[in-house]
């Protein structure tokens, strides 16, 4: 071939130029020999180096073809080469041509000292593939004592590995003595391929220090083994898969030009043309690698990054001292107020490669100005820090941060209720013979009132579990609560059934209000269902409106949730303690002789979606007492008819519904009273109860208009001395309801000689002497309430209630009998209310409300309540009574 001998001689005279010159004469003329005297194109013949490559390709019917091109086209490889490619296998093209480009280059040696070269490689690959050959050598000396130094120091580990394998494989210990040479040697790291001494390699300066080992004197030593061959090659930057058309898309293997003394025979080979920076391509090549630099182009900066880096390898296994610099984890605040850290750490720092986190809750964020003005504070923020009193960011004060571990969280919660109210009700001057002013002559006397109280509790919780996902998996609570309140009136024997008293009380009480502890028992699904179970002083309303139960005792509750929390259920038992009478907080484990027994299921999306259907049971047992409450008023039983002591016992079957069909809100009960009452002080004898209560409230939205709708019914007692007591009393109820708080049948205690017509925050006219402290009066009128209201939503922050309630009793017959008074009519009268909710904070952290309600009296209320004026025999059918007012504000902070 005259063109490649040309090409020899041309590489000959040049290598003693320059590198840019001589790459540039080699590019032209040694393409123009190669291709232009030979006479033969691109398209006529394939690419030399991609045959050369399949010599070395994993499937051996292609390398069987490749063997045949050889021979067929002359090109000049010598034995060792070709068996060469049978022990260095690969599916990489790329590596293909590297172990082409290298074996061409030694193809004068042997095929062990081929390999022997190869093990000095840059790549690691190429030197993993060179092990795994050598392995299935026989095991010589020189084999043998080059895989030590390459189990012992080669960089990379996967070849440390291999190297040890094939040493296993042979039946030899790495860690076994080594013969000993005349002299150490230094030995050429992979990264620093041999070179001739003449020219000094310019990676040699960065690649860092080489290890000594010891060689058997009958070996080769280093310098001999870099003797073989003096040069290092590097292969083509671009390397793709063969088409079908030929050698299209392939590129050359390049060999460098700055080499010392003569040219080799590499220059001779068709495997190789000069360098690629103005290297010579055959059009459809050329095409190939623009079309790979456009895309290349094209791609981000990252995609193009190595997938493995050069240098990145394990550290090397023998202990070494660490740097004297390790990388800082830059510290920065975590967001909020995340407080100390509870997480014992388990690891230390011990290079900069990596920095121990045990943590995480803690990560800091950078400082940002989102908008480049100093954060203002009324301007939305992220990465807002806190401080400890601050309840609207992250706090660990209020369970974001754990305090133990990673799991353990404490919640703190403060709240300050100051309630201010002044009222209008129907007072008598006095059971005995003295009032407050002289001449005082009629029996109902001034009604005007003042009333405070004012609450402040602290609530500490401590729970384990990430709440935010699921149930928590323990949890202990505690809330101490302080209340001091005050009474003014205008006549005596109210405050105090002693007159001496005088008009006003003042009081206070603190009370551990709550203290329990809950776990986790079983997780029921993997939808975090679950079943708990919760002992102690703890809170519990047992339906949507707190008809029957709403209260907090002691108790043990079984809970949990079934059907990915589609369904709730509740299993609760109170053993009730005493009450403070004027603040209602629970005394310390003074026992009240009362036991409740809860059991109710919800069930999501009963029929329609959006509507929650509860069936309940409710089981009260009052047993008999005697009891005088703190203001030395008789509490139980009843100051009524035969006041002897007597047990209730009770059972209440109800179904209850909450929630929305369409575009109609809906919110029902209905409970049916059965049991029976050893001893009513009312009707004076045992009574089997059976008695029923209903309420219904529609509504719909009109944009920021809710229009309202309710209907309240609790069943009277038609006959007090028959034994059948029908009139409907709770348990202990609080209910949110046709005006709730602000309207003024529910807010007033309605007092009728010695008991309450009506007690506060109740609906039920009961008749007992105290919702709190009294006993279950199920010989009572009933009531039939119809309600009209409308909720306006002013602002986000402002929302109005109005309502307006209609009040009859449903029969007068226990009235009659209790006043010793005929004809009473059952009209109570109406209720007007109008409330105000203020948050201006947009939250629950500040509360205002303020409420103003007017009870315009009916001919019953008047016939209970009523005077005549003047007081004479001529106009005793004259009875009138006024118009009773109400109005309150209180204010809830919340921490």
């Amino acid at each position: 071939m005259p063109g490649l001998h040309c090409w020899r001689l041309l590489a000959r005279h040049c290598v003693c130029i320059r590198s840019p010159l001589r790459r540039s004469v080699l590019v032209v003329c040694g393409a123009f020999l190669l291709f232009g005297i030979q006479g033969v194109s691109a398209q006529e013949s394939r690419n030399p180096a991609e045959i050369a490559a399949n010599l070395h390709h994993p499937d051996a019917a292609i390398r069987t073809d490749a063997q045949q091109q050889v021979r067929a086209l002359g090109i000049s490889l010598s034995p060792s080469q070709m068996e060469l490619g049978s022990k260095l296998v690969d599916p990489d093209p790329r590596l293909r041509l590297i172990l082409a480009t290298e074996a061409y280059l030694a193809q004068d040696l042997s095929t062990q000292d081929i390999l022997l070269q190869l093990t000095f490689h840059d790549d690691p690959r190429i030197r993993q593939l060179v092990v795994r050959a050598m392995s299935e050598e026989s095991p010589d000396g020189t084999l043998r004592d080059r895989l030590i130094q390459l189990a012992t120091f080669d960089p990379h580990p996967v070849v440390i590995a291999q190297a040890r394998l094939a040493l296993a494989d042979w039946g030899m210990d790495v860690d076994q003595p080594k013969p000993a040479s005349s002299a150490p040697k230094e030995i050429a790291s992979a990264g620093n391929m041999a070179v001739p001494a003449a020219v000094p390699d310019s990676r040699s300066e960065q690649t860092g220090s080489v290890r000594p080992a010891s060689f058997d004197s009958k070996t080769k030593t280093d310098d001999e083994l870099r003797n073989v061959h003096t040069e290092s090659i590097k292969t083509a930057e671009l390397w793709q898969e063969p088409s079908t058309s030929g050698h299209s898309g392939l590129s050359f293997a390049v060999v460098p030009l700055e080499r010392a003394g003569e040219p080799t025979d590499a220059m001779n080979s068709p495997l190789f043309v000069p360098s690629p920076e103005i290297g010579f391509q055959t059009e459809s090549d050329s095409t190939s690698n623009a079309e790979s630099e456009t895309s290349s182009s094209l791609r981000p900066e990252v995609l193009q990054r190595p997938l493995i880096e050069p240098n990145d390898v394990f550290p090397d296994p023998s202990f070494e001292e660490p740097d004297d610099y390790l990388l800082a984890y830059p510290v920065e605040a975590p967001l909020g107020y995340s407080g100390p850290s509870g997480v014992l750490p388990e690891d230390y720092q011990k290079d900069g490669h990596f920095v121990p986190m045990e943590d995480r809750w803690r990560s800091g964020f950078p400082d940002w100005d989102r908008y480049d003005k100093d954060h203002p504070p009324v301007d939305d923020y992220p990465y807002v820090k806190g401080h400890w009193w601050d309840p609207y960011n992250q706090n660990v004060l209020k369970g974001d941060y754990p305090v133990i571990g990673q799991h353990t969280f404490f919640k703190l919660e403060a709240e300050a209720l100051m309630v201010h109210e002044y009222r209008q009700l129907p007072i008598p001057t006095t059971p005995f013979e003295s009032t407050v002013d002289p001449f005082q002559e009629e029996f109902f006397g001034d009604p005007n009132q003042y009333f405070t109280t004012n609450f402040l509790k602290v609530s500490f919780e401590l729970f384990h579990g990430n709440a935010g996902f699921k149930p928590f998996d323990w949890l202990v609570r505690l809330t101490p609560v302080f209340n001091i309140n005050y009474l003014s009136v205008q006549e005596l024997g109210v405050v105090n059934p002693d007159v001496r008293r005088g008009t006003s009380r003042q009081d206070d009480f603190v009370a551990l209000q709550e203290w329990f502890a809950e776990a986790k028992l079983a997780d029921l699904s993997p939808d975090y269902d679950f079943v708990s179970i919760r002992a102690g002083q703890q809170p519990f309303t047992s339906d949507f409106r707190g008809f029957i139960f709403d209260d907090i005792n002691r108790g043990v509750r079984l809970f949990g949730t079934r059907l990915a929390n589609r369904d709730q259920f509740n299993l609760i038992f109170f053993d009730q303690t005493e009450k403070d009478t004027n603040s209602q907080l629970n005394t310390f484990f003074d026992d009240r002789n009362q036991n409740t027994l809860i059991a109710n299921y919800y069930r999501q999306d009963f029929l329609y979606p959006g509507y929650t259907a509860q069936a309940s049971i409710h089981y009260n047992r009052d047993g008999p007492d005697f009891q005088f409450d703190n203001n030395d008023f008789l509490a139980r039983p009843d100051p009524a008819g035969s006041f002897k002591p007597h047990e209730v016992e009770a059972v209440y079957l109800g179904l209850a519904g909450e929630g929305h069909i369409g575009f109609l809100n809906i919110s029902n009960a209905f409970y049916w009273a059965l049991g029976e009452d050893s001893l009513n002080p009312i009707a004076g004898q045992a009574q089997d109860i059976n008695a029923q209560m209903a309420a219904l409230e529609l509504s719909f939205d009109r944009d920021w208009v809710r229009f309202r709708s309710s209907f309240f019914y609790s069943s009277g007692d038609k006959d007090p001395y028959d034994r059948d007591a029908e009139g409907f009393d709770s348990i202990l109820d609080n209910p949110n309801f046709a005006g709730g708080e602000f309207s003024f049948w529910q807010r007033q205690e309605i007092r009728l000689f010695g008991v309450g017509l009506v007690n506060r925050l109740s609906l039920v006219p009961d008749m007992r002497s105290s919702k709190f402290q009294g006993q279950s009066n199920f010989v009572n009128p009933g009531l039939i309430l119809l309600n009209l209201g409308m909720d306006f939503e002013i602002t986000p922050k402002l929302k109005l209630i109005t309502n307006a309630n209609y009040l009859e009793f449903d029969d007068t017959a226990v009235l009659e009998a209790f006043t010793f008074q005929d004809d009473i009519d059952e009209t109570i009268g109406v209720d007007l209310s109008l409330g105000a909710e203020y948050r201006p904070l947009l939250s629950d952290n500040v509360v205002i409300e303020a409420g103003y309600a007017a009870l315009i009296p009916g001919r019953g209320f008047k016939d209970l309540y009523g005077r005549t004026v003047p007081f004479t025999t001529a106009n005793a059918h004259n009875i009138e009574a006024d118009t009773l007012h109400a109005a309150f504000m209180q204010m809830i902070l919340l921490y």
